[in-house]
């Protein structure tokens, strides 16, 4: 898909190629505004992440729905029917349909409720935390310097952990979940 999309052929995935992607990063930038900003702000930036990652598994799952499997050819997408085939009822009277309708959710949610909220958060708190503690022990600068150079070390770390907290999700799940459904990173073949 990422191949097709760079010769053009394919149309840009909404969630991952526009800048609806840095929606996924509202928590990190709540976390790095911590030390400025009323908690309730902050919760608020984690409910636009988890937002985008909800969106972003449901147009998966949408995405798989409209696969078509046949067992001369190789996955292919079609265009999404005019008709309510893609009913729940229409995944019932096809298990396969449903598998991988339920497998792109199920990753997608998990692969970025991991790698877009939980650990990219835990880490932006935990460093503006140690170094809000630090710069009042080991600085005599007032306050308000100390919470906004906190924000902007935040901020500033953002870009540096995301490559390598992806690369730790897709190894984590590459060797854990998806080996339930198969091929890394793919949903299962029906």
């Amino acid at each position: 898909a990422a191949a097709a999309r760079a010769m053009g052929t394919a149309e840009p995935d909404l969630y991952r190629d526009t800048w609806v992607r840095y929606l996924g990063y509202a928590n990190e930038v709540g976390e790095s505004f911590r030390p400025l900003v009323p908690v309730p702000v902050v919760w608020a930036s984690y409910g636009v992440a988890t937002a985008y990652v909800t969106a972003d598994a449901i147009d998966k799952g949408r995405r798989a729905a409209t696969v078509s499997v046949t067992p001369s050819l190789p996955l292919q997408l079609l265009p999404p029917p005019a008709d309510p085939s893609l009913s729940p009822q229409a995944h019932a009277q096809d298990p396969a349909k449903a598998t991988r309708v339920g497998v792109a959710v199920v990753d997608t949610f998990i692969w970025q409720s991991l790698a877009s909220v939980a650990i990219p958060g835990f880490t932006i708190n935990r460093l503006c935390a140690a170094s809000l503690a630090l710069l009042g022990a080991l600085t005599r600068w007032p306050p308000p310097m100390r919470r906004w150079a906190t924000t902007a070390l935040g901020l500033a770390t953002i870009p540096l952990i995301i490559t390598p907290i992806d690369r730790s999700v897709d190894f984590l799940m590459d060797s854990s979940l998806r080996k339930l459904y198969g091929v890394p990173g793919e949903p299962p073949a029906p």
